[in-house]
C-alpha cells in the first residue's frame, strides 16, 4: 500500500508539481506522426502533462508544439491559418514560428517591433518510431533523444497506435506491468473462437501461480514471471519497466513468429491517460496486414475512434460485457485485451486509493516500481538525475519460454534478444 500522502505525490502531475516536475525531465510521446501528416496542413489540438497545447507541421516539415492559447487575447490555435512556416492566429493576425517566436503581428504597426517582444510557450520536438516526442522541463537539463529498439524500426516493420484511458497514468502503469493478473483476466475459456487472448492450452494459461523476480537497473527494471509447469519444466515470460512509464513485453504474431510489444502510459491531466501500445518485427520479415489489425494491440475490431483515440466500448456502455460469452468463451465476456484493461482499471476510479489495497508477492513489480518513481522524485527535488534519463535501455527486448526445471532463466539463450544490461 502507498500512503495517501505518497499517492497524490506520484498522481499529480502539473507543472509545479514534484512527479509533474519529474516527468517533465523525459522526453514525453505528444502525438503520432500521422495525426501531422503534410506541411501546412491542419494543426492538432492535444492535452499533455495538464497543459493545453497545439501541434503544426510547418512548410519545412518541421513540429512545432506551443500553448495552445495566443499570448494577444488567450483564442485557441488550433482555428489558426498554418502558413508559410508559422501558426498565425485567426482573431488578430499574430503569427508563430515553432520556436515560439513571433513572425508578424497584422494589427499592429511595423515600425513598432512589438512583435520581437513577444514569445509563446513552445517545447522542443523529435520525430522518432512514427511518434512525435516533446521535452517540457529544463532546457539546460533536456537529455540524450530517446533510443528504444522500437523507435529505430522501419515503418514496413513497426505499428504504433493510442487509446485515451480515463484514470491516472499510475493505474495504467501498474496493471501493464502487473505479470499476474495477464493469465487470468485475459485467458480464454475454449479454443474455438476467434477472439484474441489466452487460450487454456497456452503454458502463460495453465502454469500455476508465479514468482516474480526483479532486478533493479539503471533504467528501472526487468522482471520475469516464472511459472511452474509440471516436475520437469517451468515458463519464464520477461518484461522490462523503464522510467518513468514505459513496458517492453514479448508478444507474437498471427502466425506464431516472435515479436516484441509494449506500451507507454503518458498522463493527459491527473484523471486521463494517453496509452501507446507498439509492437514490432524482430526479424527481416515486415509485419503483415493482419498483423497490423487493431485486435493485435489488444482492441475489439474496430474499437477505437482514429479521431478522437476513444474506444467504443466504455463506461457507459459496460464496455459490450457479454454475459453469455462470459460463461463459454472469455473469462472476462469482453473483447479486447487492453479492453479488459481500461474496463478493470477505470472500475476502479480515476485515482484509485491506494492506501487501501491488500498487496502480496505477486505484487512485487507494482511495489518496485513505486519505489523508483519515489525515488525519481526526490532525486529532482533534490538537484539530480533520475534513472532512465540516458538510453542505456537502446537493446532490451523481452522473451517468453518454457524451460527444464534446473535452468537458470537469466543464463538462459532465449528467443527475441532477451539478455539484459547488468544490474546496479
Amino acid at each position: 500500500m502507498l500512503s495517501r500522502e505518497d499517492n497524490a505525490l506520484l498522481t499529480r502531475i502539473d507543472r509545479g508539481t514534484p512527479m509533474g516536475d519529474t516527468l517533465r525531465r523525459y522526453w514525453i510521446p505528444a502525438l503520432l506522426a500521422r495525426e501531422l501528416p503534410e506541411p501546412d496542413g491542419a494543426p492538432v489540438r492535444l492535452r499533455l502533462l495538464g497543459e493545453d497545447l497545439v501541434a503544426f507541421r510547418d512548410t519545412q516539415g518541421r513540429i512545432g508544439l506551443l500553448d495552445e492559447y495566443c499570448p494577444h487575447r488567450r483564442t485557441s490555435l488550433f482555428f489558426g491559418r498554418n502558413e508559410e512556416c508559422g501558426l498565425r492566429c485567426v482573431y488578430h493576425g499574430w503569427k508563430f514560428d515553432v520556436d515560439g517566436r513571433c513572425l508578424d503581428m497584422m494589427n499592429e504597426p511595423a515600425e513598432l517591433q512589438f512583435k520581437d517582444k513577444i514569445f509563446i510557450t513552445s517545447y522542443p520536438t523529435l520525430e522518432l518510431g512514427g511518434v512525435v516526442w516533446t521535452y517540457m522541463g529544463p532546457p539546460a537539463r533536456r537529455p540524450a533523444p530517446p533510443d528504444f529498439a522500437w523507435t529505430r524500426r522501419p515503418a514496413t516493420h513497426l505499428q504504433v497506435s493510442k487509446v485515451i484511458q480515463e484514470t491516472s497514468w499510475l493505474q495504467g502503469l501498474e496493471g501493464g506491468i502487473d505479470t499476474s493478473h495477464a493469465p487470468i483476466l485475459h485467458r480464454l475459456l475454449t479454443r474455438n473462437t476467434t477472439r484474441p487472448g489466452f487460450a487454456p492450452d497456452n503454458p502463460f494459461v495453465r502454469g500455476k501461480a508465479p514468482k516474480l523476480e526483479v532486478d533493479v537497473t539503471d533504467y528501472g527494471y526487468r522482471y520475469a514471471g516464472v511459472r511452474p509447469l509440471d516436475e520437469a519444466t517451468f515458463h519464464v515470460r520477461t518484461y522490462h519497466f523503464i522510467l518513468p512509464f514505459h513496458q517492453i513485453r514479448p508478444s507474437r504474431s498471427e502466425s506464431g513468429v516472435p515479436l516484441v510489444a509494449g506500451h507507454m502510459w503518458v498522463p493527459i491531466d491527473d484523471e486521463t491517460t494517453m496509452v501507446y501500445n507498439w509492437e514490432y518485427s524482430t526479424t527481416d520479415a515486415p509485419l503483415t496486414a493482419e498483423d497490423r489489425l487493431e485486435r493485435r494491440l489488444g482492441n475489439g475490431p474496430a474499437d477505437v475512434d482514429q479521431t478522437t483515440f476513444r474506444s467504443r466500448r466504455n463506461r457507459a456502455n459496460n464496455y459490450l460485457l457479454d454475459r453469455q460469452v462470459q460463461k463459454t468463451e472469455s473469462f472476462t465476456g469482453i473483447d479486447g485485451i487492453n479492453t479488459q484493461d481500461r474496463a478493470i482499471q477505470e472500475s476502479m476510479g480515476a485515482i484509485v486509493d491506494r492506501s487501501r489495497e491488500h498487496l502480496g508477492p505477486a505484487d512485487r513489480a507494482v511495489i518496485q516500481a513505486r519505489r523508483l518513481l519515489l525515488e525519481a522524485v526526490r532525486a529532482v527535488s533534490e538537484g539530480g538525475t533520475p534513472r532512465g534519463i540516458d538510453p542505456t535501455y537502446s537493446t532490451l527486448a523481452a522473451a517468453e519460454a518454457v524451460l527444464p526445471r534446473e535452468t537458470d532463466w537469466r543464463e538462459a539463450e532465449l528467443p527475441a534478444g532477451s539478455q539484459i544490461t547488468q544490474t546496479v
